[in-house]
Order: structure tokens, then sequence, then C-alpha cells
């Protein structure tokens, strides 16, 4: 039996080691002390451990030991190596939700690597992953099991479908619940075919929701004491976010209106237009809005025209509006009438590429978030669109541009602290540190193939 001395260095070891291997998080981050068990891949559940890491939790991500995250093999493009000669280098998609992390190549086929699991799963608050339903229990990584090592572990399963209903063992994929779930149908051009939103929208959301999901089970633990498991999946999230498209069909009893490219079934004018070189979008979203865009472009006489005197009449005469303001809109560049529009009142927008987006000046931020000071331990900020860009230190990339995180706080600095981990870059150090493993032990490990 061990004895009680050496349970007691064990532990001070343990906790030494948890002090050493979580340094980054700074004291004013809401989640600092709070540790993420992440065993999730892609981008649902990348994207929430992501958002939990954001905010000071320390996240350890766990992947196959050879191959990794999907994601890592998903480019062209990708981040290169200063090395050229190892490979391509990280890929673009792998480095968009996986800062902030730490990453342990490990195998759990091998019964020493579901221990190293059980052992994490004791030292940890959170569990996120995205396996189908039961896939987990063959290696004892369940919820049941789990909770009887450590009760108040959240627990937290994205799937596609849920862990219940007729769909349940259906691999989930952003674009068929978009499909199949609603949100295709009502997106594309008015008289054009469905079409799938040009990012991966209801991966994002179910992340969104699960990250809150997962925030507000700690704050229930904080009452009970208890860990729970939380059910989190793409369908059930995405007929969440139809919002008002789906309140109106349940209300109305009606067939919804279908698709309406940039405009609005129930105000005019309020869509993009094309200009001279590109496309800018008006939202004329009362009758005073649409007379400020008649002064502006030229056309006083359009306020008083019949046809056009209430949205009502607008949106009755659609057709024959939108294309008056279309042909006066052609003859200028995007640029000429964001100038002619300043200042108006008028809600106006040019219609960005990524490029331009990421390039898009939104003035210097004030805001003390995006104010680091040059340092190893702050990234450098692109003052563009509020400190939305960052540039960090890859160990491997050098320095690589990063999209950050986007909510501010008056007592906070989320961001991002350090760069999306190379495959088991932190092995030794998770393993060493945090568990105690001996080096002889580590070296075993290896080369059984459980960790990389």
């Amino acid at each position: 039996m061990m004895s009680v001395t050496l349970k007691l260095r064990q532990t001070l070891a343990r906790s030494v080691g948890l002090r050493r291997l979580y340094s980054t998080a700074p004291e004013s981050l809401p989640l600092k002390g709070i540790r993420v068990l992440d065993m999730t891949r892609v981008l649902a559940g990348p994207y929430c451990t992501q958002i939990l890491g954001d905010l000071g939790a320390d996240v350890i991500k766990v992947e196959h030991p050879v191959r990794g995250d999907d994601t890592r093999a998903w480019g062209p493009p990708y981040a290169k190596y200063v090395d050229e000669s190892r490979g391509p280098g990280e890929s673009a998609y792998y480095l968009c939700v996986n800062r902030n992390k730490k990453s342990i190549g490990l195998s759990f086929q091998h019964k020493s690597g579901v221990e190293i699991l059980h052992r994490l799963a004791k030292e940890c608050d959170v569990l996120v992953e995205n396996y189908l339903p039961g896939s987990l229990k063959k290696y004892n990584m369940d919820y049941e099991t789990l909770r009887r090592i450590n009760p108040k572990l959240i627990y937290a399963s994205i799937t596609g479908y849920g862990q219940t209903g007729p769909y349940s063992n259906r691999a989930g994929y952003d674009v068929m619940v978009e499909a199949e779930f609603g949100l295709m149908h009502i997106t594309g051009a008015r008289d054009g075919d469905p079409v799938k939103v040009g990012v991966a929208v209801t991966d994002l959301t179910t992340g969104l929701y699960t990250s809150n999901a997962v925030m507000a089970a700690l704050l229930a633990r904080m009452r009970t004491g208890q860990g729970q498991h939380i059910d989190a999946c793409l369908s059930d999230c995405q007929v969440a976010t139809l919002a008002n498209i789906a309140s109106s069909a349940l209300i109305s009893g009606e067939k919804d209106s279908g698709r309406w490219g940039t405009a609005h079934p129930s105000i005019v004018p309020y869509r993009s237009y094309q200009t001279l070189d590109g496309d800018i979008l008006f939202g004329g979203g009362n009758d005073r809005l649409f007379g400020v865009l008649c002064d502006r472009i030229g056309h006083p006489e359009w306020k008083t025209d019949p046809r056009f005197v209430t949205n009502s009449d607008r949106v009755k005469n659609r057709q024959v509006i939108d294309d008056l303001i279309e042909e006066k809109v052609k003859q200028k560049t995007t640029q000429e009438w964001l100038d002619i529009l300043e200042g108006s009142g008028m809600p106006y927008a040019a219609v960005n590429d990524i490029q331009g987006t990421l390039n898009h000046s939104h003035g210097e931020s004030r805001h003390p978030s995006c104010r680091y000071l040059p340092s190893t331990n702050h990234p450098r900020y692109t003052v563009q669109a509020r400190g939305m860009v960052t540039e960090v230190d890859h160990p491997d990339c050098g320095p690589i541009k990063l999209i950050n995180t986007p909510i501010k706080y008056s007592q906070a600095t989320p961001g991002v602290r350090t760069p999306p981990p190379t495959l088991g870059q932190h092995t030794d150090e998770i393993l060493g540190e945090m568990l105690d493993y001996h080096p002889d032990d580590i070296a075993r490990l290896k080369q059984d193939g459980v960790v990389s």
C-alpha cells in the first residue's frame, strides 16, 4: 500500500506541475484556473474549446498520435515551416480554431492511453468531445464512467443530431444540417437555387452554444458541487438560429417566403446594388431614410412619387424602385457612393471581400484590450477592425496572423496568448509536469505508440 508520505509527495508534485504547466493566463481572465480536456476535432468542438481558452481556461487538446486533428491535413493554404524540408507547414484551417491550447498526441486504443485520459479527466473541470453517441463507452470514456472518477466533471458532447432520436447515430456535417434544417432553403438569390452559407455557420453556432452551456454548468456547479452531461448538436442549434423566420412560420402557420438574397421581404429599399466596380448595400428602414437616399443619389422626386411614398407602396413596387436605384448606382464607383453617403444617417455599407474585411480600417482601437505592450507574452496587433487581426510567433512557422477574440472586457484582456500547438508539442510537459510520469515511463509510452 502506498505510504501517506508518498501520496502527499505525489499530490504536491502534481500541484506544482499544474502551476508550472499553466502559466500563460493572466489572473484577470474569467476562466483562469478552469481546466478543459478537449477531445474534439474539425470545427464545432475546437471552436467551443478555443472560446474557453481565450477566456483563460487551460485547454489540453487530445489528438491522434500520428495524424492529429483531421484539419491538420486540410490544405492548402498552409503557414509554411521555417524549415521547409519538414513539409508544407501548418494548415490555415487548423490554425483558425486551436490557439490557446496544449497538444498531447495520444491513442486511447491502448489501455495505457485510457489510463492517462482517466487521470486527466480527474484533474479537469470540463471535458468536450464530438464522437458519435456511445462511441467512447467501449474505451471507458463515457460520461457515466468518468462521473465516478470525477463527480464534478462537466462533460459536453457535440454531435450532429443529439444523444437521442432517430438520427442520433448519423454523423453530422454542417452542410447536411444546413440543408435538412431550413437554412439552405432561405439562403440564395430570390429566383436561384438554395446555397450553403459561405462559412460553416452551423458548426460555429453549435460551438458558441456549447461554450455558453459549459460556462452555465460551471456556475451551477458552484451552487451544487456537481458536474453534469451537456447534450449539444448541430441540428438543434440550427433550428434555434432560424430565429424570426421560424417564429413567423409558427405564428402564421403559413409557408415561408423562401430566399431573398440580400433583400428584405418587408422593407424596400433594403438590399445590395451594383456599382461601377462592385456592390453597395442600402438599408432604407423607414420613409425618412428613403428620403435621405433619394436626396443623396440625386432623385428627390422619388420621395413624392405615389408608387414610393410609403414603405408599403415600395414593397408593392419593389422591382420598379430597385431597378431605378440600381441604374443610378451603376454610374459611380463604390467608394464614390461611400463618400456621397458619409454623414447622411443612412445605413449603407460596401460589400467587401475577405481581404477587404481583414484590412478594413475601422479606426484605431481605443479599447485597453487591444493595447498590448510589445513583449514575448503578448501578441502584436495590427490596428484594424478594433484589433481583430493579431500576429503571434509560432514555434515552427515564425510570425503568423490570426483572428483575435471579438469580445472586449473592461477588467480583462482575452486574446491569443499562445499559438495553435504543433502535434504532440506538449506531450512530455503534460505527462511529466501534470501527471508526474517519470521520463523513462514517457519514453516507454512513446515506444509503444501510446503517445507522441
